[in-house]
């Protein structure tokens, strides 16, 4: 007898996954326009508002190439939401440091993403969220199989040759 929890693997897990993003990034895009922010600013200013950070720190975490950051960046310097400056450590190190007025829009937009999220995960029943939230956390979190930043390239597999056996290894470098 079949199980009936039982997910078909072929399913196309890559649409569903993206169609989700998608979906809900328009989603978060539109009810962020009222506050004068993209997602992108918004996950921008969540990360730079948490501890003191550098910019790159801050692109890895918010899943920005460098060239993305800067052009983000520039875009809420300009709107008086972040600030730039040289880092005590390294000289090379830029830090972010989220102005009073962008704590402020960081939190009116916080409170609008929070009920987007709610009202997307309440559409499922109770079991079925926990379910999904769960899933989705263990595969992106420390060594679950999609935790790579979406902008970093999978390492690339080189071949390797022993005496007799040739097998494939992850690249290191």
């Amino acid at each position: 007898m079949p199980d009936s929890d039982a997910v078909d693997v072929s399913v196309d897990l890559s649409f569903l996954l993206n169609q989700a993003a998608y979906a809900l990034e328009a989603r978060l895009g539109s009810a962020l326009a009222g506050v004068g922010i993209s997602v992108r600013d918004y996950c921008v200013l969540m990360k730079a508002a948490e501890v003191e950070r550098t910019q790159n720190e801050v692109a890895e975490l918010a899943g920005l190439d460098k060239t993305t950051m800067v052009v983000t960046l520039d875009r809420l310097e300009r709107a008086g939401l972040v600030q730039r400056r040289v880092s005590d450590l390294d000289r090379r190190a830029r830090i972010v440091t989220v102005t009073r007025a962008g704590l402020a829009t960081y939190e009116r937009a916080r409170r609008i993403v929070d009920a987007a999220n709610h009202e997307v995960l309440t559409s499922l029943s109770p079991a079925d969220r926990t379910t999904l939230v769960r899933g989705l956390d263990q595969l992106t979190a420390g060594e679950g199989l999609l935790a790579s930043p979406s902008h970093v390239a999978p390492q690339r597999r080189k071949e390797v040759r022993t005496k007799s056996v040739r097998t494939r290894s992850v690249s290191t470098g």
